[in-house]
């Protein structure tokens, strides 16, 4: 079977969800330790990650950036004015 005729995996291994995430295993280990990160979960006794959910974890992560997310910039608020206090 050709790659072009491959079935495309509905489920990664924590090394390639970690390719497809372009980070390392460890990053990957670390933030499951600290429950971050893309939700994974055990099949067979292995870490799996879920493309779709890899996919809808990277769409939260432009989201919340404000660099890829126009709506949160700093730049683009009024500028706040300090309160002056009576002395």
């Amino acid at each position: 079977m050709s790659d072009a005729t491959a079935p495309v995996a509905a489920f990664l291994t924590v090394k390639r969800a970690a390719s497809y995430l372009g980070i390392s295993e460890n990053t990957l280990y670390v933030w499951r330790h600290r429950r971050q990160g893309p939700p994974s979960f055990r099949m067979g006794g292995r870490v799996m990650y879920r493309v779709s959910a890899l996919d809808a974890w990277i769409g939260q992560q432009e989201a919340a950036d404000s660099r890829s997310n126009p709506l949160l910039s700093p730049l683009e608020r009024e500028p706040q004015h300090r309160s002056r206090v009576a002395a």
